[in-house]
């Protein structure tokens, strides 16, 4: 059993998108409480243990207090009270929304992310997360069925297999609704097929296998960089807050989701190609964040989605009984792969390969990925 997300576009009426937008607007105010309220605990606290080092109060065991999920919640109805337009929104989402601050101070007390920050309404993306509770999501034809909504019209692409557990309703930049549905199915393992494989990503070429075979990189920026930049400098010359900056500005948001749709297609159908073909998988541990503090190679790697990639691959095979295994990427493209000599001269270009101890010569792209492969067996 693993747990699928199917993502489907929404086509809400008018009255159910102005519930959607309020729903995500008492989403974030109720995160926000809660959130507040737990830094007047913190600032009580550094209040205090400053009194306590200046000599002003006493030494004390005064502790800061974790973040409390269940008063949280029940701090919800004392809310409705004073704001009665809580009242009109599916309350399991404002339940939500203080267990997703919970969840991120759990994970900030693991030393695992950063202190959490409150949300704000000019996010690009704005959301809201609601679970399954007696029914209350259920799939009909091409309508699904959302606490308060009602029945809403979907772009039903695909069936959802399994039990639903929560569903999130986003609305996108462009205006546009999608409503990403969780479900704990059940997955069957691709067939083994003994094969072995290790990947190098790079710039000129997007991937290369071991075997030889190499993926394109697409740039799909690229492609749409001339018109993106044009959809800009018009979008500077409107009055903010106008009508026709607001169609600019939507106009501006099409074209970056374009550009984002593309390259999750591209990656998603590689992925599964390697995943299903290949039993192990090698793929370097990059450390793209550090990477990207390179100002010549920024952009190209951001575009690109190694990142991204890697993710796919990861749980791709976690699904199909596959293995991704991780390696070092010192020195993968400086190593010889038929007798081992290890030297940065080797690397004569960025596609070719010559040994400099057995004169070797091979694409560097190649040699790399069978490095990453031996590695990866090894481990």
């Amino acid at each position: 059993m693993v747990k699928k997300a199917y993502k489907f576009r929404l086509y809400p009426t008018k009255e159910q998108a102005d519930l959607i937008n309020k729903t995500i607007g008492c989403s974030r105010f109720v995160a926000n409480f809660a959130l507040a309220e737990q830094k007047k605990e913190e600032d009580i606290w550094a209040t205090t243990n400053e009194l306590v080092q200046q000599g002003f109060l006493p030494e004390n065991n005064y502790k800061v207090k974790f973040f409390d999920k269940v008063q949280s919640i029940k701090d919800i109805a004392q809310l409705k009270k004073h704001y009665t337009w809580l009242k009109e929104v599916d309350s399991i989402a404002l339940q939500a929304s203080v267990e997703n601050v919970a969840d991120a101070y759990s994970r900030y007390y693991k030393k695992q992310n950063d202190k959490p920050k409150f949300k704000s309404k000019k996010n690009p993306v704005q959301s809201y997360t609601t679970k399954l509770v007696n029914g209350n999501i259920k799939i009909i034809d091409r309508y699904i069925q959302l606490p308060k909504l009602g029945m809403v019209r979907f772009a039903n692409s695909q069936e959802v297999n399994g039990n639903i557990k929560r569903v999130t309703v986003r609305r996108n930049p462009s205006g546009k609704y999608f409503v990403s549905i969780l479900a704990e199915t059940k997955v069957t393992p691709f067939s083994k097929t003994g094969s072995s494989i290790g990947i190098d990503v790079g710039l000129a070429k997007f991937a290369t296998l071991s075997n030889g075979v190499q993926y394109d990189n697409p740039k799909f920026f690229q492609k749409l960089e001339k018109k993106l930049a044009n959809a800009q400098r018009i979008l500077s010359r409107r009055k903010i807050g106008s009508s026709n900056w607001n169609k600019q500005r939507i106009k501006i948001a099409r074209i970056h989701e374009k550009i984002v749709n593309s390259r999750t297609d591209y990656l998603q159908k590689i992925s599964t190609d390697i995943v299903k073909n290949h039993d192990i998988i090698g793929m370097e541990d990059l450390k793209v964040s550090k990477m990207q503090q390179n100002k010549e190679l920024a952009k190209g790697i951001s575009e690109i989605s190694w990142y991204q990639f890697r993710t796919m691959i990861s749980y791709k095979c976690e699904w199909y009984g596959k293995k991704l295994v991780l390696v070092n990427p010192s020195h993968t493209s400086q190593r010889c792969n038929c007798c081992g000599h290890t030297e940065k001269s080797n690397r004569i270009s960025q596609s070719k390969f010559v040994c400099k101890s057995c004169g070797h010569t091979e694409n560097a792209d190649i040699n790399a990925s069978k490095n990453i492969l031996e590695l990866a067996l090894s481990i």
